[in-house]
């Protein structure tokens, strides 16, 4: 028969919470569950499941304390992204509450041009490609000059000289257009650029297990497939690999292909599959495709690890290629191995 539990000082940070839980009743308990996400509620289910007996001096101690941490200067509340968010979508409407978070997750400053001002000039050149250069004018000349030649040298020659003659042509800007252009800024960029501050735990893990060597990736998955199969099916479907690189476009190869080393993409390929061999070789002029297989035969076995640090520059480089909008990729043994 399980112990009663008659001091109070025994009791884990989980059994306590899980005590008073109960002691609240369904009602309120419910409420609190609502709140919670699966995991926490899992968690918590568990704690009480094991809790057995506890004495009605224990729950009124528990009481005390809670009330005392509550009211104590000394003690504080814990408040994240995820707590407030569960708190306004409980008393607002999800759109309502969707414009709060965005608005508090982009980047810090009082005013939009505040905001800009911290915004990388990558970013901001990679959405203005996309903008009229009297646009643009505009919001550059609100920020600071410094970050302005920031996103000017990143912005294509061409534009970059449209925005400048507009720049210097402008005279006082209307408060009606500055008020417009604010507006769709904040609507538009600044709303997409918190959502897609706000990651999948899932997207960071693949993003974090890509860069690992091909044995260390395939012990963690392993491990992780015992104790998580869902989480590790999803993470799996998310990691970009080389082989990846074999649903990319010709004009996507060709960007690359400029970007890479070509001893480098010798040592990739010869650890890749037999279609991003092809793609990249279809993409090479006769002579030069030549050239590459002669040096991945001269090569002779070479390691799997130095495949995989080759192929894992060219996925990064890939990779930052995507982000600056150039080009559009699809995600669909021993480190001593020899690869023939």
């Amino acid at each position: 028969m399980a112990r009663v539990k008659e001091d109070s000082r025994s009791l884990s940070g989980p059994q306590k919470a899980a005590i008073f839980l109960l002691a609240l009743g369904q009602e309120h308990t419910a409420s609190l569950f609502e709140q919670m996400d699966d995991e926490e509620i899992r968690d918590m289910s568990q704690t009480m499941s094991g809790l057995g007996s506890v004495s009605a001096a224990v729950v009124e101690r528990l009481f005390v304390e809670f009330a005392d941490k509550l009211s104590g200067g000394g003690s504080s509340l814990t408040g994240t992204f995820d707590t407030t968010e569960r708190l306004l979508y409980a008393s607002l409407p999800d759109e309502r509450v969707d414009q709060i978070m965005e608005e508090i997750r982009g980047p810090a400053g009082r005013t939009m041009w505040d905001k800009l001002d911290n915004v990388n000039e990558a970013v901001l050149a990679n959405y203005f490609k996309n903008e009229y250069p009297q646009t643009v004018a505009v919001v550059l000349s609100k920020i600071k000059s410094d970050h302005a030649a920031k996103v000017l040298a990143q912005l294509p020659e061409s534009f970059s000289m449209e925005v400048i003659m507009r720049m210097l042509r402008m005279e006082a800007v209307q408060k009606e257009v500055l008020d417009n252009v604010e507006k769709t800024l904040r609507s538009e960029f600044m709303s997409n650029l918190a959502r897609t501050a706000r990651r999948d735990s899932h997207e960071m893990m693949a993003d974090i297990f890509n860069s690992l060597d091909r044995n260390t990736e395939n012990r963690f998955i392993t491990a992780l497939e015992e104790r998580n199969r869902e989480s590790a099916e999803k993470i799996k479907s998310l990691m970009f690999t080389f082989d990846d690189l074999a649903k990319l476009d010709m004009a996507g190869v060709q960007v690359l292909l400029r970007q890479v080393e070509k001893d480098q993409l010798a040592l990739a390929l010869k650890g890749g599959s037999d279609d991003v061999k092809e793609l990249f070789f279809k993409n090479m002029s006769e002579r030069a495709g030549k050239m590459m297989k002669e040096d991945m035969e001269a090569m002779g076995a070479v390691r799997l690890k130095d495949v995989d640090e080759a192929q894992s520059t060219i996925v990064q480089a890939a990779k930052a290629l995507s982000d600056a909008g150039e080009i559009i990729i699809a995600t669909g043994g021993e480190e001593d191995e020899l690869v023939y």
